[in-house]
């Protein structure tokens, strides 16, 4: 990732120094050091607009960027330049088996915080946020950098191929097929199967009225 850093430190002092220090080293209680985040993190944040935060003490949510992609480039440059890992490179094209391989490592590692198909939930202490709006690259960076509670996955869990692979199912996820029908907007097993029993039982109650009504005097 290219971008000037003189413009990107301009950028900073205006906009992040407030909360983690003009040195970027963090300030106790308020924000944490950026030195050595990389720019893996440092993109994720802004590009994702978790960052600049209005309140430090808020959970970090995906909202409109604060800054063009000229201006995010440049300060993830600077920030990059205090040290830290680059972004992953990641290949997300492939077959089917990479898709089937993608969904099963997502599954795995993914699916119980985030849903099968990555429209998010709820869980202790925090919000779990859909991952309709994350690009490949977000999704790769989001694994690396564990952002807010998530757990980071270095590269003993999920090296980058299997990373490229889950990317590559979040994507199909955001638009998945449904063979079977009506999709209850892909929220998931439990609830589908609780619309069905809750359907179910409305049918048996129906027929069970009218057969009531069909008695003889």
């Amino acid at each position: 990732m290219t971008g000037n850093l003189r413009r990107g430190r301009e950028l900073y002092l205006t906009g992040c120094q407030s909360c983690h220090g003009v040195d970027a080293r963090g300030i106790r209680g308020t924000a944490p050091s950026l030195h050595g985040v990389g720019v893996a993190s440092a993109d994720f944040y802004l590009s994702t607009g978790r960052m600049p935060l209005d309140d430090p003490r808020s959970q970090p949510d995906r909202t409109e960027p604060a800054y063009d992609r000229k201006s995010l480039d440049d300060l993830v440059a600077y920030i990059g330049s205090l040290g830290g890992p680059a972004v992953p490179e990641v290949d997300v094209v492939g077959g089917r088996l990479n898709l089937a391989e993608g969904q099963r490592l997502f599954t795995q590692n993914c699916a119980a915080c985030h849903q099968i198909v990555g429209r998010g939930g709820v869980m202790s202490g925090a919000f779990v946020p859909t991952l309709l709006q994350a690009t490949p690259r977000q999704v790769v960076e989001a694994a690396r950098v564990g952002p807010y509670v998530m757990p980071r996955f270095g590269e003993a869990q999920l090296n980058d191929r299997q990373l490229g692979k889950i990317a590559r199912y979040v994507q199909y996820a955001k638009h998945p097929e449904n063979p079977g029908g009506w999709a209850l907007f892909n929220v998931g097993p439990v609830p589908e199967g609780m619309v069905a029993w809750l359907i179910g039982l409305l049918a048996l109650l129906l027929v069970i009225r009218m057969l009531g009504k069909n008695e003889p005097p």
